[in-house]
């Protein structure tokens, strides 16, 4: 069986083997690891390419520049993203560059964490996070 996997480095689709962990994952475009990805800042077309071509859960921050506990939970959702490489596929959404985005899913408070599955919102939790919580929370979706 294999999956399709958003490059976080050229956002070319990658269909790879599904298996429990990797040892090596490369992209077939530009070559760079799809391994220990950090979080991707996407706009408003890079989040629909995101969550309408990759299998895994897309696990998304909404947060804002201006957002002291956004900035906070910055490094934990980076922590959890390198930790669950290929297992889900983290984005980022500024709500202040990408407020469509914001409004039409609702955003009230940020941050707030959103997971996609198959294109559609499966499951989101408000608040600052650390690393751990965010991986239970994501886990939850795999």
């Amino acid at each position: 069986m294999n999956v399709n996997v958003v490059c976080p480095h050229c956002k070319k689709v990658n269909r790879i083997p599904k298996k429990d962990s990797y040892t090596k994952a490369n992209c077939g475009a530009c070559k760079n690891s799809l391994l220990n990805a950090s979080p991707v800042g996407v706009n408003e077309s890079e989040f629909a390419h995101f969550i309408s071509n990759s299998d895994l859960p897309v696990v998304v921050d909404f947060w804002a520049p201006w957002c002291g506990p956004c900035r906070m939970m910055a490094p934990a959702f980076e922590e959890a993203s390198k930790a669950m490489s290929l297992k889900a596929q983290f984005i980022k959404v500024d709500t202040e560059q990408n407020q469509n985005l914001g409004a039409r899913y609702g955003i009230r408070s940020i941050p707030t964490i959103a997971i996609f599955k198959n294109g559609v919102e499966v499951d989101r939790v408000s608040g600052a996070l650390s690393a751990q919580q965010i991986v239970d929370f994501v886990s939850r979706h795999i």
